[in-house]
Formats: C-alpha cells, sequence, structure tokens
C-alpha cells in the first residue's frame, strides 16, 4: 500500500509555513469537489475535483486551547497558501456522501455556516483508511479541546470498531499540539474503543461478559439434549413461581380488603363533590345573570352618552348664524362688507361639504331634518348667488362707463396716451375672492358674469386702440414713396431715396402699446374670472401675473381644490374672443395705412410682427397670437400684391416691339433689392427671397420674350442686360445666397449669348474659310487623309482659292469685324471685352483649320497661327 500523506512530515512543515502562528496535528491531502442539491435533498457531484490540503491545527490562547480546521491550496508556484478557516468547535456533523460507492467522499459541516441553501464542498480521501483516520482524529481533539462532539453519519460504528482494532499500533505522534500539563493524543485501541464504540458497552462491560460466558457451559453440541435441557428449566422456573404466589395469600388478603374500605370512602367523597357542585353551578348561573344585566345597562349607558354626543354635533351642523342668513340673503356688497360677505360664503360652503356624504355618515343622509336643512342651505345658496350676479354685471358696466365717458382716458389731437387700466384692476380686485366662492358654489354662474365683463371691457379696448391708431397715423408726417418700382412708363424715381422709417416706428409704437396691454388683460381675466390654466406669461414670456402682481397680491387663488388644477382652455379661448373681438380692426387700419405709403415697409412689419409673436407663450395670450398671425399673414398679402404688380410692370416691358440696350428694370431692380435689404428685420428673411424668386424669374422670361422679337439682335440684347444685371448686383450678391444664385444663372446666360454671337460675327467674314475646314472634318471621319484631297471641293485646288478669298484681305476682314461689333453694341463698356473674347475665339479656329491643312496638305504654304495672332494683337 502507497504511504499515506497523514505520514508526510515535508507536507506537515509546508502547512505550518502557510499557517503561522498554529500547530498542524495532521496535513493530509484531499481532491475538493462542489456538491450540489438533488430533487431527493441528496447531495450531488458536480464540477472537477481540485487538488486540496486539509490540516487539523491548535492555537494556545491562555488556559485554552482553540483547535481548526484549515484548507489549503496550491499557488501558481506550487506553494501551499491558505484557502479557508473553520473553527472545530462549530463543526457539527461529518456526514459520507452515499454517492460515492467507495465511500471515500465525505461532507464537513459547520452549524455557523451564513447561506444553509449553498451546498458544502465534498471532501474525497485517496483511501477508506485516510478517511479514518481524519473522522478519529477529530473527534479525539474536539474531546481533549472539550468542545462539542460532531456527529458522525453513513460510517458504521461496529465497521469503524473493526478498523480500530485492526490498527492497534500506535499512530505516531503529532508533536506540540497541545499546552503543556496536557497528554499528547497518542491513539491506542482503548482509545478507538472509547470514541466510536461509546454508543454500545464499555470494555469493562465486555470483560464481563466474556468471563460469564466462559463460566458458563452451554453443552450446545447436540440439539435434542439442549432442548430438554431448556424445557426441564422452564418447568423448574413455573414450579418455584407458583410456589411463591401460594406463600403469598395471606398478605393479598389484607390488601384486598384494604381497597374496598378505601373505595367506600371514595365513593361517599364522590356523592358530596357531587351536592357540593349542584350548589355551585347554581349559584354561577345566578352571578352569570346578574353580570349580563349589568352589562346591558352600562352598554345602554354608554350608547346614550355617545347618543347624546352625535346629536349635539349634527344639530351644530344643522344651526345657521343668524349674521351668516342675513349677510347672505340681504346683506350689502359695498367694499366695506365685503369681509363680512366672504366669511359668510366660506361657512356657507363648509356647512354644504358638511352635509355631504363624505363629511357625513351615511346613516345620517337621509334624516328628515338632515334633508329639510340642506335644502334650506341650497335655497339660501341660491339667492346668494344670483344677488351677487346682479351686482357685479351691474358693477362691470358702470365702470367701464365711466372710463368711456371720460376723455382723457383716450388719445387726443396732438397728444397719444397710452392707456392705463390700473384703476379699472385695483376695482375688480376687490371683488376676486368674491368670484371665487362663487366658482365654489355654483360654477354655472360664471358664464354670464364672464360674457357681461368681456362685453364691458370689449367696448373700452376698442374705444382706446381706435382713437390711438387715428393719432398715430394723423401725426406721422412722411412724404410718399413710389409703388410703381418697375414701370417702363415711370418717368421719375427720385422719391426712391424718401425716408419711411416713420412708418415702421409708428406701427412698432401700435403694437408695443397694445400687445402687452391685451396679454396682460387676457392674462388678468383668466386669473379673475377663475379659469385654470397652467401658467400665465407676460408679454415679454416671462411668467408672471399681470403688472408684476403675484396670485396673493390679487387675491386669485384656487381656495378649495389646490394642486388639482385642470386646463379650461377652450372655455377661456371662446371668452377672449368675446374679449378681444373687432380690436384687429384697428391694427388693420395702420397696416394699409403704411402699405399705401410705403409697400416696402411691409418687409420691415412683417420682422416686427414675428417677433412678438416668438415671445407669447402662455396659455392666456393665444387670442393675442392669433391677432399677430392674422397681422403677419395680411402684411404677407399686402406685399404679396406688391410683388405681383411689380411683376406685371416687368410683363408690360414684352410689347413685340425691337427693344435695345439695358431694359429699364434691371437697373431699377437693383434699387429695388438694395431698399429691400435695408427693411429686413428677424425673420423677413423668407420673404424678401421669395420676392426676389418671383421678381427674378419674370425678369429672365421676359428678357428672353423680348429677344425673340428680333432675332437678328437677340444676343446682343441678352449679353447687354445679362452684363448690366451682374454689374448692378454685384454688391447685393455677395451678402443676400438667393441673389447669388440669380447672378450665376445670369452670368452663364450672359457666356451663352456672348458665344453665340461672336461665332455670328466671325462666319459672317470667314464662313467660306471655316466651311472648308468643316467638310474636311467630316471626310476625315470616314478616310484617310492621303485620300482627302481627292474628293471633289476639297482639293489642293479648291483649298488655294478659299485661302486667297478669305485670307488675302485679311485685316480687312478683321477690322469689318470690329465695326459690326461696335455698330451693334449699345453699352460702350463691355465693346473692350467681348472684342478680346472675339479675336480669341477667331484664333482658336483658325488654329484648328492650320492643323487640318498640316495634316491634310502638307506641301501647301497658308499663314501661319503665329502672324494670324501678331496681327490680331496689332489691331
Amino acid at each position: 500500500m502507497a504511504r499515506s500523506s497523514a505520514d508526510d512530515e515535508q507536507l506537515r512543515r509546508a502547512c505550518e509555513l502557510a499557517i503561522e502562528g498554529e500547530t498542524v496535528v495532521m496535513s493530509i491531502r484531499v481532491a475538493k469537489s462542489g456538491g450540489i442539491w438533488g430533487k431527493s435533498g441528496k447531495l450531488g457531484l458536480r464540477h472537477m475535483a481540485k487538488p486540496r490540503v486539509l490540516a487539523i491545527s491548535t492555537k494556545v490562547k491562555g488556559k485554552r486551547t482553540k483547535a481548526f480546521v484549515r484548507v489549503l491550496k496550491y499557488s501558481n508556484g506550487g506553494d501551499l497558501e491558505a484557502a479557508k478557516m473553520y473553527k472545530l468547535k462549530h463543526l457539527s456533523k461529518v456526514e459520507v456522501v452515499t454517492d460515492d460507492p467507495s465511500g471515500c467522499t465525505f461532507m464537513l459541516g459547520f452549524d455557523n455556516l451564513r447561506s444553509q441553501s449553498v451546498a458544502p464542498p465534498q471532501w474525497t480521501m485517496r483511501n477508506i483508511d485516510d478517511r479514518n483516520r481524519l473522522v478519529l482524529c477529530i473527534l479525539n481533539i474536539s474531546k481533549d479541546c472539550m468542545v462539542q462532539i460532531p456527529k458522525v453519519v453513513g460510517i458504521d460504528v461496529v465497521e469503524m470498531a473493526l478498523w480500530a482494532k485492526e490498527n492497534t499500533q500506535v499512530i505516531p505522534k503529532q508533536q506540540g499540539y497541545l499546552p503543556e500539563g496536557m497528554a499528547p493524543a497518542v491513539f491506542t485501541e482503548a482509545d478507538l474503543n472509547l470514541t466510536v464504540e461509546r454508543e454500545l458497552v464499555s470494555q469493562a462491560e465486555e470483560a464481563d461478559m466474556e468471563a460469564l460466558l466462559g463460566t458458563y457451559v452451554m453443552g450446545i453440541g447436540e440439539a435434542e439434549a439442549f432442548s430438554e435441557r431448556l424445557k426441564r428449566e422452564l418447568q423448574a422456573l413455573e414450579a418455584a413461581n407458583v410456589h411463591a404466589i401460594l406463600e403469598n395469600e395471606p398478605l393479598i388478603k389484607e390488601v384486598l380488603q384494604g381497597l374496598e374500605v378505601a373505595t367506600t370512602c371514595v365513593e361517599d367523597m364522590d356523592e358530596w363533590l357531587g351536592i357540593f357542585n349542584v350548589k355551585l353551578r347554581h349559584m354561577r348561573e345566578d352571578i352569570e345573570s346578574i353580570e349580563t344585566g349589568n352589562n346591558k345597562l352600562e352598554m345602554q349607558s354608554v350608547n346614550n352618552k355617545s347618543l347624546i354626543e352625535e346629536l349635539d354635533k349634527l344639530t351644530e351642523k344643522l344651526h345657521i348664524p343668524a349674521e351668516y342668513a342675513s349677510c347672505l340673503s340681504g346683506g350689502s356688497f359695498d367694499e366695506a362688507n365685503m369681509h363680512e360677505n366672504l366669511e359668510a360664503c366660506e361657512w356657507l360652503a363648509g356647512a354644504l361639504r358638511a352635509l355631504e356624504v363624505p363629511k357625513l355618515d351615511r346613516c345620517y343622509a337621509k334624516l328628515r331634518s338632515v334633508r329639510e336643512k340642506r335644502a334650506e342651505l341650497q335655497m339660501l345658496e341660491n339667492t346668494f348667488v344670483q344677488r351677487a350676479s346682479e351686482f357685479l354685471r351691474n358693477y362691470f358696466v358702470s365702470v367701464v362707463d365711466f372710463m368711456i365717458s371720460d376723455k382723457n382716458y383716450f388719445s387726443q389731437r396732438g397728444q397719444l396716451k397710452k392707456p392705463d387700466h390700473a384703476d379699472l384692476r385695483y376695482k375688480c380686485r376687490t371683488y376676486a375672492r368674491l368670484l371665487q366662492h362663487l366658482k365654489s358654489l355654483d360654477k354655472n354662474c360664471l358664464t354670464p358674469l364672464r360674457k357681461a365683463y368681456c362685453s364691458s371691457l370689449n367696448l373700452l379696448l376698442r374705444r382706446e386702440a381706435r382713437e390711438f391708431a387715428n393719432e398715430l397715423r394723423a401725426s406721422t408726417k412722411i412724404a410718399k414713396a413710389p409703388t410703381q418700382w418697375l414701370d417702363f412708363t415711370a418717368s421719375n424715381q427720385s422719391a426712391n431715396s424718401a425716408d419711411t422709417s416713420n412708418i415702421s416706428e409708428a406701427y412698432s409704437k401700435m403694437l408695443t402699446v397694445f400687445i402687452p396691454l391685451l396679454v396682460d388683460e387676457s392674462s388678468f381675466f383668466a386669473l379673475f374670472m377663475c379659469f385654470q390654466v397652467p401658467a400665465l406669461q407676460g408679454a415679454d414670456g416671462n411668467q408672471s401675473a399681470p403688472d408684476d402682481d403675484n396670485n396673493e397680491n390679487l387675491g386669485i387663488m384656487d381656495i378649495y381644490d389646490n394642486g388639482n388644477r385642470t386646463t379650461d382652455l377652450a372655455a377661456l379661448n371662446e371668452s377672449l374672443h368675446d374679449l378681444l373681438d373687432g380690436i384687429e380692426e384697428d391694427f388693420y387700419s395702420v397696416v394699409d395705412w403704411a402699405h399705401k405709403i410705403d409697400p416696402l415697409r411691409c418687409i420691415s412689419m412683417h420682422g416686427i410682427t414675428e417677433r412678438y409673436i416668438s415671445g407669447q407663450k402662455a396659455d392666456a395670450a393665444g387670442y393675442v397670437r392669433m391677432l399677430l398671425d392674422d397681422l403677419e399673414n395680411r402684411i404677407s398679402v399686402l406685399f404679396g400684391r406688391f410683388v405681383d404688380e411689380a411683376c406685371h410692370q416687368i410683363e408690360r416691358n414684352d410689347r413685340n416691339v425691337r427693344q435695345v440696350g439695358v431694359l429699364p428694370y434691371i437697373p431699377r431692380f437693383a434699387t429695388l433689392a438694395t431698399r429691400m435689404e435695408q427693411y429686413i428685420q428677424g425673420q423677413s428673411r423668407d420673404l424678401v427671397d421669395q420676392a426676389y424668386t418671383k421678381i427674378v424669374t419674370i425678369m429672365f422670361v421676359t428678357l428672353d420674350k423680348i429677344s425673340q422679337a428680333d432675332l437678328k439682335y437677340a444676343d446682343v440684347l441678352l449679353l447687354e442686360n445679362y452684363a448690366a444685371f451682374q454689374n448692378s448686383l454685384y454688391d447685393l450678391a455677395n451678402v443676400v445666397p438667393t441673389l447669388a444664385k440669380f447672378y450665376h444663372q445670369a452670368s452663364e446666360s450672359y457666356d451663352q449669348a456672348c458665344t453665340r454671337y461672336i461665332n455670328t460675327i466671325i462666319y459672317y467674314q470667314f464662313e467660306r474659310l471655316f466651311q472648308f475646314a468643316r467638310r474636311i472634318e467630316d471626310l476625315l471621319s470616314v478616310m484617310t487623309p492621303e485620300e482627302v484631297p481627292f474628293q471633289i471641293g476639297v482639293s489642293k485646288a479648291d483649298l488655294r482659292k478659299v485661302a486667297k478669298s478669305s485670307l488675302s484681305g485679311v485685316d480687312k476682314s478683321i477690322t469689318a469685324m470690329y465695326k459690326k461689333l461696335q455698330k451693334n453694341m449699345t453699352s460702350e463698356e463691355l465693346l473692350p471685352s467681348l472684342w478680346e473674347k472675339c479675336k480669341g475665339e477667331f484664333l482658336d479656329k483658325y488654329a484648328s483649320f492650320v492643323q487640318l491643312v498640316v495634316k491634310v496638305y502638307p506641301t501647301e504654304n497658308i499663314p501661319a497661327v503665329t502672324e494670324m495672332g501678331e496681327l490680331l494683337a496689332s489691331m
């Protein structure tokens, strides 16, 4: 048999080095494998086994000795290092795994593990001897250290005893693991028997049994003799028992007599106890009846007391104070009495809620007194709501009529006056809390009040806007700007420089004064008339109440359902329509007036309007946004009419007659575009770009139509006008992307017209020469250069004739080209550049002709390209 690792001194020393401060009693190599709980509750094997070393160690601490179970593993370098440590006193069970038929796999169960749901690891020995040695070592160390001895499960005790007898030799001592005064653990056969067989008999008892069995001769050699012997002994035992019974008969009789006397006494006692039990039962019944009566009386007393308290509370709820009743039914709504009215409203609302089921017990809801009192309170509520509503309707009308009748509130001749509604709002705030209470009492009563308020205030706002707009137009003095910008019949454009900035300033002043006013009035109306909207913002987009007053200062706040606000935008927008309906006409009048004076001012007014639209984000400013949108649409329509009229003026230039030179609408458009760029503000760039696109498109289409009236001079007309378009819009095209696009389009059209016109001039003077070159090119596509001279019309003689007729007086022909070019052009500044292009194009064509001659007629001599270039340069 291979030597056990438990006897490996080198292994034990390696363990002591890995475990500093402890003495290793036993060290043995094992294989560790993970366990998993099966369906039957037993452990099963999983994962691959890992090599480990189990070491039993001790540590002396004072007079106590502590024992540990250490698990060591091998590091990457092959050295042992501590992995886990368990205290031996917590070892409660050593269980052999039944799934391993060899019996070498066991599990150590500790009672201090935190998670009992995780299966403990399993340890596998090399053989049964190593397992038994480790188990016996654990048991003896537990006994010597006076800790609990673990329970051994799955190991037969008899098997362990037999193994211990067979291994009677003393197991080599492990030196130095116990303190001084304690004997070292030497494992002998007696120790093994004490440890393993403690649950059977002791060694002394076993020795006595062996001696007794040794002295008794059983004589079981023959079965029949042994059976007869047992029968005789049984009969002897029975006879001895009967004899003993007969000898004890007098004693038995005395015992029986004593039992009869005791029975008589017990019967008498039982009779007396029965009598007492009947009497006690009667007394108990009497006591129970008395207690029942007392309980009923006590319960009745408690119920009567609770009933009186509930009735007192109900009576208090049903009571209507005289001062509140008089205030609600016939009190005054003057400002001095508003505090009493508000207190009465709060009490009435609370009393009505107190008689509803959530506040009132359901058992009281159907009482006649409760129903009558509820009906009385509702009648009182209806009376108060009617009186308050009638008062507020009349109050709104009277306050607005007073302001309308006073001319000092409005703009007058020579004096623009900004509307001031501070006094009106101050008067309305007095009744803001009253409106809140009216809403809590009857939501439907607010609808006629809102209509009355909107109707009255609408008259005031329209009057203020009308007077302000009239005075604004009257006080703005400015010369009228031209409206026929692109009309070819317009003779005087000196008014183009007229300054009309006062128009934009007047329109901006109109919006600056009235848009914040309308937004504030809308927000105040939403708060004052108890609309529930998420947020209210001023004209500048910041969240605030009108005139920078918060809700507490206004006295306007949700007094009963805070935190449960719901949007009421549909009703609010409908009311705002009634409040501001018709005021847009006064804004329209200012826009129409400005358009009539200077249509281009629509551009700046569009930008101003767009800036105000972007600032209106509050829900209460919804109708103001609609007003601004309508203003923007009206401005766009008016400017669109101006653009359409400008396009119509351009189209009237097409009169089916020959026109020469630069058309008048080309330079006028440059002036118009410069003026339009000066008026751009904010978001009006798109509006202007759309106008540019429409006008320039019509300009180019009309130019093409006019050029078709006389095809002979069409290219001259096109190139002059496209050049004028580029020259007049050069600066603007560098900063305006839309005009840059049309600038490039005009440049391409100019180049195409120049090319066509120059080719016409060249072919007019040298038509025979270049037609001869074209015939040669056509023949070269179907035959070799050597064959061309033998074709009809392109022989060498024909070449000499063409060269003589075209090139004999070439200087005169070139001079004729220049004169024709000069004669047809009306723009003198274009002539030099156009003549240079003409000379370059002619030289290119002549160079191509020379290359064909050299290729096809190598022996013929014609003027060289350099000579022709020098001639052109000298002219």
